[in-house]
């Protein structure tokens, strides 16, 4: 049975620390006030006993004892006229001193202050990011048992369909049909969410050749055909022939399906559109832009997009039925390759374009 009000003991542990913290700021602030004040009574203290002394040497001098005699007594007093008086160099030597000591307090103290308040800040901004990724995995996991029912049931109805009643070819064809694509929907899923925990981890290993980028985006584009035409999707290619890659041919299909996965599902809320997909050369670069007629989104969005788990909106548009890791498979897989990838918009409902840049393969 569940407790309700049972907490992480990570957490606790790292609530108990930033307490601990806190109260050492307190701890340092009291300690530098208790040697200000400390400082400020013994200076007090040590001009009281100089004015015992200048009384006693105001008392001296009227019996008639000579000014140097009264400086042997008394070396921080000197008599002038008749009176006497604390010497300016014994005075500031007092004021020196306390001005010392106050201020080697004050720069030990906000040393300390400053390494306090710089653990109390990191543990606090790894308290936040904890909290911000337990809501994305709270969310991912919701969603992901959500897409995960959906195939399931319908794989159970197709197959009681198919038991319990005598079926048409036609019918029977087109319930594997969907068997199969719920199949194949499922597999994807596993094969991103076991895909961002190898490139989470740097545990991945990439074999490098050269790579035809039209005939690797030809292949990608073919096994999407016909999900493309089912959601109303057209596809636009446009790769010069001999532009080249260098790069691992898994990855190069992974960055390519996710991302073209990506903007079919940026299209779903508009009942379709088209996707355009265009290579060049660029320096020692071969760059691929992948743009949709989609649903778009915020400019500032665009490096979020990227991080795991994150999705724009989780009750419909870009990624919304995916798990929120297509896209930060591809940044892995990206920086891997030695390349880089970007996202840019307009805004909402203008689309969205998608750039990679592979080291381009060296001329033979």
């Amino acid at each position: 049975m569940n407790n309700p009000f049972r907490t992480d003991p990570t957490r606790s542990l790292h609530m108990a620390i930033i307490f601990l913290q806190v109260f050492s700021v307190a701890q340092i602030v009291w300690w530098f006030v208790d040697q200000r004040t400390y400082a400020e009574a013994n200076s007090h203290q040590v001009r009281t006993l100089y004015n015992y002394d200048l009384a006693a040497a105001q008392r001296l001098v009227s019996l008639g004892v000579s000014p140097e005699e009264l400086t042997s007594l008394f070396p921080h007093a000197e008599a002038a006229g008749g009176d006497v008086r604390l010497k300016p160099e014994a005075l500031a030597e007092l004021n020196e001193a306390q001005y010392r000591h106050v201020n080697q307090y004050a720069w030990e103290s906000g040393f300390f202050l400053l390494v306090q308040a710089l653990a109390i800040a990191v543990l606090w901004r790894g308290l936040s990011g904890e909290k911000a990724i337990r809501k994305k995995q709270d969310n991912f996991l919701a969603m992901v048992s959500h897409q995960f029912k959906t195939p399931i049931a319908s794989l159970q109805l197709s197959l009681e369909t198919m038991i319990m009643r005598q079926l048409s070819p036609e019918r029977f064809q087109q319930l594997s049909r969907r068997m199969l694509d719920d199949l194949q929907r499922m597999e994807r899923m596993v094969s991103k969410i076991l895909d961002s925990a190898r490139l989470d981890r740097g545990r991945v290993q990439l074999n490098k050749e050269r790579l035809s980028l039209s005939e690797a985006v030809r292949h990608v584009v073919a096994t999407l055909d016909d999900m493309a035409r089912r959601d109303n999707i057209t596809f636009r290619v446009d790769i010069p022939l001999g532009l080249d890659v260098r790069a691992d041919p898994l990855a190069v299909d992974g960055v390519l399906r996710n991302l073209i996965e990506n903007a079919m599902s940026a299209m779903k809320p508009t009942a379709g559109g088209t996707v355009t997909i265009r290579g060049r050369r660029n320096g020692s670069e071969t760059e691929l832009q992948i743009t949709d007629t989609g649903i778009g989104f915020e400019p500032e969005q665009g490096p979020k997009l990227f991080e795991k788990f994150f999705r724009i909106d989780n009750h419909g548009g870009r990624d919304a039925a995916g798990t929120g890791l297509g896209l930060f498979i591809v940044q892995r897989f990206m920086h891997f390759e030695d390349g880089h990838v970007s996202a840019s918009s307009e805004g909402a409902g203008k689309g969205a374009t998608f750039t990679v840049a592979w080291p381009a393969a060296q001329e033979s």
